[in-house]
């Protein structure tokens, strides 16, 4: 059996390996000509050229210096492709609003996650494919970490499938999952009362939610005044936090989640 490459031993990065698999990752996250797309880690290239042909301006991300030239030499030809030689979790993501397609390390999901799903963030949809175990967590219907919260309340989070490790170079002792996500039309402006609310509930998650919020503001949000805040959903907290912005002083969202 050949060796994995190099970059896959040193870094624990399991490049993709089923073509049609490619296609669906990229056909999931219904790219248009006039679009911007970042695809972080194009590795060797198993996204990117589905990409490419979509006719959108493509930002194809790679740290390694052997990938970086072998991703030059194959796509030279391609116009709106470009090879960007870099560290994802470093870059300047874009203003303008973006896609994002890839296959993301496992070691580095959260922290990817992190950057792209931040308040600031111009992210509108990304298809990705991460750890299973991952997409479980961060897509369950009431996370259990107050982060995932703040993602999931700010965006949609569809497990799409899961994916046997059998489509990847080499081989993870786990399978993966399509991750499909979505911006929903939250408004900045209420993200500093959204952050507040949540941190109040996941400090909190065994008390009855009357106990931290006015309980003609939680019927308005569909919350059940005597519910227990730990099963509630972020869409539901959203919806208070929304209906509680307007006109109060908010604290300033912790240093972390600033841009």
């Amino acid at each position: 059996m050949p060796s994995a490459p190099r970059a896959a031993r040193s870094s624990g990065v399991h490049f993709l390996a089923t073509p049609a698999i490619a296609a669906q990752l990229v056909q999931s996250c219904a790219i248009g000509g006039d679009d911007l797309v970042l695809e972080i880690g194009a590795g060797q290239g198993a996204l990117t050229g589905h990409l490419a042909a979509t006719g959108a301006r493509i930002l194809a991300v790679e740290r390694d210096d052997h990938f970086v030239r072998r991703l030059h030499n194959r796509f030279r030809d391609r116009p709106n492709l470009r090879i960007v030689h870099a560290d994802a979790r470093e870059i300047s993501l874009p203003r303008r609003r973006f896609f994002v397609v890839a296959n993301l390390p496992y070691a580095l999901s959260t922290t990817l996650f992190r950057r792209l799903l931040s308040p600031h963030t111009a992210l509108h949809r990304a298809a990705v494919i991460v750890e299973w175990g991952f997409a479980k967590r961060v897509c369950a219907t009431v996370p259990r970490q107050l982060e995932q919260a703040w993602w999931a309340s700010r965006f949609d989070l569809e497990l799409v499938s899961r994916i046997g490790s059998r489509h990847f170079s080499p081989p993870p002792r786990v399978d993966s999952a399509h991750l499909v996500i979505r911006r929903k039309p939250f408004p900045r402006s209420a993200e500093r009362a959204l952050w507040t609310v949540l941190s109040a509930a996941y400090r909190q998650p065994a008390a009855p939610a009357h106990t931290l919020f006015d309980r003609r503001a939680l019927r308005r949000a569909e919350i059940r005044p005597n519910e227990i805040n730990a099963d509630i959903s972020p869409d539901r907290w959203a919806r208070l936090a929304r209906d509680l912005s307007p006109g109060r002083p908010w604290p300033a969202l912790p240093k972390r989640l600033r841009p």
